[in-house]
């Protein structure tokens, strides 16, 4: 019983005796501040991994900014010109770092900023501004259905972390008490399928699998045939990533969505692109080969923690128009998580705001 149908029931007389009512209104209160404590709890843990995850990108970030204000004494078009190329060092992204140089520019005017503390947290402030724009009204949850089996297609070329992100969200949803199946479909791969087992073995869950070579849609079937018979919560699919043909590639994946949405009309219900972060504009560009190959519907940035090219996130939201569902920010099992673009934010430029010269 929730906390306010505890309340209602005690102060609608609905309660047995005089002793009742007390014992279980301090029942729900302890339990309400049990939750609020745990839930406290979680989001300081997220924080702490968000930013270890996000050092080397901040130190990066922070370093190429403090090298351009060391190089500059007044705020000119050579200053405007050199932040292009610094953001777009820090992978930004080019059609982002121009347009922060030009919106800048008219905000130093209207503020009438001078000093190198002013002009800087102008910066990250647009750069704060145009992501949160861009993101309007963006879904950065995992589409999770409530009224049967979620499936959800995992693309990405070969080497992103993809098996492994996917080995690692079979875990958290195992955790929570759903009944995970993986479904090893990159059978170009004979150590795609063994990686996926060996993954499924530390997550705790089943993995279907059939001989390298064989068809992928048929190990879909399969997978689905007994999603549906043994009553799963979750399917996973690995699938293959030869981009170098994308013609194969795109009727691969157009078959096993069929398979799927014979038995689930709607399914798979999320096609997520895993990207690896330590690539930076490589990353962007797989994404984009992905996005004409197939219809993407979120990105997993794998190796966040182990990259100084964080900045990619900006450039992937606002040129792609894709949202970032999933992060990896360490090599532990428990390592992946929601992406929150508040801690994000955090943890990308706290250290760069400045409050005085």
């Amino acid at each position: 019983m929730g906390l306010f149908d505890k309340f209602k029931k005690v102060f609608s007389g609905e309660t047995k005796n005089e002793t009742e009512p007390v014992d279980e209104l301090t029942e729900a209160v302890a339990d309400e501040e049990d939750t609020a404590a745990e839930a406290e709890q979680a989001f300081v843990e997220t924080a702490k991994k968000y930013d270890k995850g996000l050092e080397k990108s901040r130190k990066t970030f922070g370093q190429r900014m403090n090298e351009l204000f060391a190089a500059f004494r007044t705020v000119d078009d050579e200053f405007f010109e050199e932040l292009e190329e610094t953001l777009i060092g820090a992978d930004v992204g080019f059609e982002t770092s121009i347009r922060i140089s030009e919106e800048l520019q008219k905000e130093v005017k209207l503020r009438n900023a001078k000093k190198k503390s002013d002009v800087q947290n102008a910066i990250i402030e647009k750069l704060v501004a145009i992501y949160e724009e861009e993101g309007e009204g963006e879904n950065n949850a995992v589409n999770l259905q409530t009224d049967g089996p979620t499936i959800i297609l995992f693309v990405g070329v070969n080497g992103v972390g993809k098996t492994t992100s996917i080995g690692k969200l079979a875990h958290r949803y195992r955790m929570q008490g759903k009944k995970v199946l993986l479904a090893a479909a990159d059978t170009f791969r004979a150590g795609a399928i063994d990686q996926l087992v060996v993954w499924g073995e530390r997550a705790g869950v089943e993995v279907v699998r059939h001989n390298a070579g064989s068809d992928p849609a048929t190990v879909v079937f399969d997978a689905v045939a007994k999603t549906k018979n043994e009553g799963y919560d979750v399917l996973l699919v690995d699938t293959a990533g030869r981009l170098q043909n994308k013609v194969n590639l795109m009727k691969e994946l157009e078959k096993m969505k069929r398979v799927i949405e014979k038995e689930y009309p709607g399914a798979p219900h999320e096609v997520l692109l895993v990207v690896d972060a330590t690539t930076g504009q490589n990353a962007m560009v797989q994404a984009k080969q992905f996005k004409e190959t197939t219809n993407v519907t979120g990105l997993v940035l794998s190796k966040l923690d182990g990259t100084a090219k964080g900045g990619i996130v900006l450039a992937i939201r606002n040129e792609l128009h894709l949202p970032v569902k999933l992060v990896g920010l360490g090599e532990g099992i428990e390592d992946l998580e929601d992406f929150d673009s508040n801690q994000f934010i955090y943890g990308l430029f706290k250290d760069l705001v400045s409050e005085e010269e």
